[in-house]
């Protein structure tokens, strides 16, 4: 099965109330070891990466892995560019092979983001691509974007329709109180927020900033019409004290194969309990 995009992967869990787990990569072990785990769960997967990832390791090389990957695993499998920051990246992206890209406009004036985004759908639409973009700010950091709490905004309701019937984008991520990198409080998401936009736009709701937001908010936004949950600092922290765990007990390690498995088999565990959650186990 080749690569393909967000679109009938996302309609289908918001018709079936679940949602599909977008696990920011890296390199080959962490693309493998997501991989793996959906296969073996029969899960659908968006893999992703930021602008970061792809100023670190190239666009090409990340498309070329995940193809591999979706013709060695029969689940359908989407590459997505995540938090992509210009135009000129999202068009990189599409010609590397990426299937699905988000635009990130959330930090221009409302007409910028719009006028941005639009032309992104347009270039992406005509190429079989589908668009993500944002509407409203998420506190945290992610890549290089630091976003201060008395920066964020949530999503306005009406603002959202206008927004989506401007553009017609594919899938919009709002903002609702989750924040990029893990939580140092409470986690207090505005259910009655989400529930509002959920009944007044008719495209997929996602939620970026899902690492460390507990399962029970997680399982209600989820009844509320998430359709796609972003994790990126779970996976990063478990692979990376995996590997120090093998310096720790034997710091002349030198062979990375030796020190990259057991990161790689960390993330595998988390990506199974993530599967498990979303509810989307079983449905590729």
């Amino acid at each position: 099965m080749s690569l393909v995009n967000t679109k009938q992967m996302l309609q289908d869990a918001k018709k079936n109330k679940y949602a599909v787990g977008a696990f920011n990569i890296h390199n080959l072990e962490t693309l493998k070891a997501v991989v793996k785990t959906a296969a073996e769960m029969e899960s659908p997967l968006i893999l992703q990466t930021t602008p970061g990832t792809i100023k670190h390791a190239g666009e090409d090389y990340i498309a070329a892995m995940a193809e591999v990957a979706s013709e060695k695993y029969d689940i359908p499998i989407a590459l997505h560019l995540d938090h992509g920051n210009s135009f000129d990246l999202v068009v990189k992206c599409i010609r590397a092979g990426y299937t699905s890209v988000m635009i990130d406009g959330s930090m221009l004036p409302y007409e910028e983001n719009v006028e941005l985004t639009k032309k992104v759908v347009e270039v992406a639409h005509a190429a079989g691509v589908t668009v993500e973009a944002e509407l409203g700010n998420i506190v945290g950091v992610e890549d290089d974007m630091y976003v201060k709490e008395d920066k964020s905004a949530f999503t306005d309701p009406k603002m959202a329709v206008d927004f989506v019937e401007k553009t017609g984008v594919d899938s919009l991520a709002i903002a609702i109180g989750t924040a990029h990198g893990m939580y140092k409080g409470e986690v207090k998401l505005d259910f009655e927020r989400l529930k509002e936009i959920a009944s007044l736009v008719d495209i997929p709701l996602v939620l970026h900033g899902a690492s460390g937001v507990p399962d029970e908010l997680v399982k209600k936004a989820i009844a509320l019409g998430i359709c796609k949950l972003n994790i990126a600092t779970e996976l990063k922290i478990p692979f990376t004290n995996a590997i120090k765990e093998v310096f720790k007990n034997n710091p002349d390690e030198s062979d990375p194969r030796k020190f990259l498995a057991p990161g790689e088999k960390a993330i595998e565990e988390v990506v199974k309990e993530k599967i498990k959650l979303f509810g989307c186990g079983g449905r590729a």
